[in-house]
């Protein structure tokens, strides 16, 4: 029997004024929207790699406020089952001058309506999912996550 192995992602929802921080990206062939998000590494914690993920992906350095939510989805692409942990947050500071990760066209700021106007673009369902359950709020606390000491 084969092992299943999930792979572990985080995301962040990052609000400013009724707007959204998405990443412009090529996946799959195509130009897609995302939150900023990708793999946990070794040794990192998830807070640690939602923060770098972001930082990589837009420039923006932000502040994590809270837990968006936890979900479970199957890319129809390849099969591939990712646990993604989606957390809310608060954008700090952009530093336009960082050079972005392969593949990442730019950060891009969108209401939800205009998110809804390009939902041919959205790389997952996930992209909207995440959105909506940050609206419904509150996020759950950032204590959600328990992570070994050693990692903090």
């Amino acid at each position: 029997m084969k092992r299943f192995i999930p792979h572990v992602t985080v995301a962040t929802v990052v609000e400013d004024q009724g707007r959204f921080l998405l990443v412009e990206e090529h996946a799959e062939g195509r130009v897609v929207l995302n939150q900023p998000a990708g793999h946990l590494e070794a040794d990192e914690s998830l807070l640690q790699a939602a923060l770098r993920e972001t930082l990589e992906e837009t420039g923006w350095e932000v502040e994590l406020t809270g837990v968006t939510g936890i979900y479970l989805y199957t890319a129809p692409a390849n099969g591939v089952t990712y646990q993604r942990v989606c957390f809310a947050a608060r954008p700090l500071r952009h530093h336009p001058e960082l050079a972005l990760d392969h593949g990442i066209i730019g950060p891009r700021w969108l209401t939800r309506d205009e998110l809804e106007t390009r939902s041919a673009q959205w790389r997952s369902v996930l992209v909207a999912r995440c959105i909506d359950d940050y609206l419904a709020g509150p996020p759950y606390p950032l204590e959600l996550i328990r992570e070994p000491t050693w990692l903090t």
